[in-house]
């Protein structure tokens, strides 16, 4: 029972991350019916930016929750005016070309994204810094749960009730559900629809920044290469929730999290990646909308 529990643990850890990464997805599908594919990259880019960020405050070399607050702002500030920029420069343009075509891009846009993290920061895996100094603070029998863990599971938590907060307290996110529902539409009411896209952009790359210092924190490996697997899991759990759907993205997430902890704690850490797209197979084969999902109405 004890094992199941410190398994369930970690699984929840990782599935917030991957829930973080997901929001991102989802959200630019809700918006655009698009699969941004260079999500991955833009968590990434977050890791990396912490780890710089860290360094050059001199925050590397002393363990403080303050200090890890500093490198999530700055990575969460970098991502979202990446996310803007991609935004602006490789789908705006796009906007009105058959759906194949951003679809390709979002690909380019990846591939880009990765050879231009090759190039600027090397292609030698980095450390990155121990932000928190692991610590164990509560062990019953053979559960132990460390700060880490702790950290990761609430700034998740915290991060996603926050979006929730955005989307249905704020005049942004009514505008948001507004264009999701019908753009053209919202534009004629008077909704800047641009402007709302842009936003979203900018808050699911924030978010996959914090996903990226979660990491970090947890497996303190990282490459420019590290958001490939992982972002193509996201978009496994934001399908499994339902794409489009946030509450969906965060379920999928933390059970995608779970599963995978499962998998690689019961049976086998070999089958710990091809579990996710075993999933994915499924929910397309038995439930496409995912969780939360539900059937488009048909318009007459």
């Amino acid at each position: 029972m004890e094992q199941f529990l410190q398994q369930l643990l970690n699984g929840i850890a990782w599935g917030g991350i991957y829930a973080l990464i997901a929001l991102g997805y989802t959200m630019v599908y809700g918006v655009l019916r698009l699969i941004n594919f260079a999500h991955g990259e833009v968590y990434m880019v977050g890791a990396m930016t912490g780890y710089y960020v860290a360094h050059a405050l001199g925050l590397a070399r002393q363990s403080s929750l303050a200090g890890l607050l500093v490198v999530l702002a700055a990575a969460m500030a970098v991502c979202a005016l990446l996310g803007a920029t991609i935004e602006r420069v490789a789908y705006r343009p796009l906007r009105s070309a058959p759906r194949l075509a951003p679809l390709i891009t979002a690909i380019g846009v990846s591939l880009l994204l990765q050879n231009a993290g090759q190039l600027v920061f090397g292609a030698d895996p980095k450390f990155f810094p121990p932000l928190l100094q692991a610590r164990e603070v509560l062990r019953v029998g053979a559960l132990a749960v460390s700060n880490i863990q702790l950290t990761v599971v609430a700034t998740a938590l915290v991060l996603m009730a926050a979006l929730q907060l955005v989307v249905m307290r704020t005049r942004f996110g009514r505008a948001m559900r507004a264009v999701s529902v019908d753009a053209p539409a919202a534009a004629l009411m008077g909704v800047p629809v641009d402007r709302v896209i842009t936003g979203t952009f900018v808050l699911g790359s924030a978010l996959a920044a914090a996903a990226g210092i979660l990491v970090g924190l947890s497996n303190p490996k990282i490459d420019p290469l590290m958001g490939l697997l992982p972002g193509l899991k996201a978009f496994v759990a934001a399908v499994l929730g339902g794409i489009g759907s946030i509450p969906g993205a965060m379920v999928g997430g933390l059970l995608l999290g779970i599963v995978e902890t499962l998998v690689a704690g019961y049976l086998s850490s070999t089958y710990r990646d091809a579990i996710a797209f075993v999933i994915l197979i499924a929910i397309l084969l038995y439930r496409p909308t995912g969780l939360f999902g539900s059937e488009p109405a048909e318009k007459v």
